[in-house]
């Protein structure tokens, strides 16, 4: 996903399903099984709802796998209709398909990579953000989206992150910002304050190296804009581009050698980690 937007909206009940074909299998086989238990239970759509405490018409959605319902809709259903566990056992399926198609491609692909290299130039990179500070990004959107669709984006942010915070030290993670990234203020002073000093934090794992590519620098191989490379377990590598609102996954050797040799220019324009570190903390003291 794009460090500061995501995909699709949800409601009381849970959320839309995105048009790919397995967040719809997924929606469609949990809304059979709900609608199996309800049937079982003798319970009509109408009475089914007034015992959830929602609507016929958001059941329906349900039943039909236009909604993926909430880890909770689920606990309740599988209590309503007396299902032995069978409902709440779906949870870990309507979880992997929560999150827009977009935002699990990415997380696969960090999944699969020893290495993970990621140069930003307008915003903090998404793996990198606090709550407050990604809030505030996808905040910034315009069309601005609806309060419970970022919440969405937000959750989808946050939970790609589990991979960076790895005690087995892998994959590894270089991140280089651009110094203006550190500097706009996304979501006001006190926002920033906290996110700089979660970048301190972070980067004293093991794992993680982060760098600062300064304003002041004469050259400068990332004007064209952020990336990142993967470094796949299978010896392969593949890279990713987002701008916009065009996405792209980046596989030609001829591409991905240009961008290779761009990001090793990158990291040499920039601080060394230590001085970044400290450079860090400069600006924290700033804001």
């Amino acid at each position: 996903m794009d460090d500061n937007e995501g995909n699709e909206g949800m409601d009381e009940v849970g959320w839309e399903v995105d048009s790919d074909d397995e967040s719809s299998a997924v929606a469609e086989l949990i809304g059979r099984q709900i609608k199996f238990w309800r049937e079982a239970a003798g319970l009509r759509v109408v009475q089914f709802g007034e015992l959830m405490g929602y609507g016929e018409n958001l059941i329906h959605k349900v039943e039909r796998g236009a909604r993926i319902p909430r880890p909770e809709f689920l606990d309740r259903a599988d209590e309503v209709l007396n299902a032995g566990g069978h409902l709440k056992g779906l949870k870990p399926d309507a979880e992997k398909v929560r999150y827009p198609k977009k935002v699990r491609d990415l997380a696969k692909l960090e999944a699969q990579a020893l290495e993970l290299c990621m140069y930003n130039s307008s915003v903090i990179h998404g793996l990198l953000q606090t709550e407050e500070y990604a809030e505030a990004a996808i905040r910034n959107r315009q069309p601005p989206f609806p309060d419970d669709e970022v919440e969405r984006r937000v959750a989808s942010r946050m939970s790609r992150q589990a991979i960076v915070d790895n005690t087995s030290g892998l994959p590894v993670f270089s991140f280089v910002q651009c110094e203006s990234t550190l500097r706009r203020a996304n979501g006001g002073r006190l926002v920033m304050r906290k996110q700089l000093e979660h970048l301190l934090e972070v980067g004293q794992l093991r794992n993680v190296t982060i760098q600062v590519l300064p304003l002041d620098r004469e050259e400068n191989a990332g004007l064209g804009g952020s990336f990142r490379l993967f470094k796949l377990k299978n010896g392969t590598a593949c890279g990713h581009l987002e701008v916009q609102l065009l996405s792209r996954v980046i596989s030609d050797p001829r591409e991905l050698q240009i961008l290779d040799m761009r990001y090793g220019m990158i990291r040499t324009q920039a601080l060394t980690p230590q001085d970044s570190r400290a450079f860090i903390e400069e600006v924290r003291g700033e804001t």
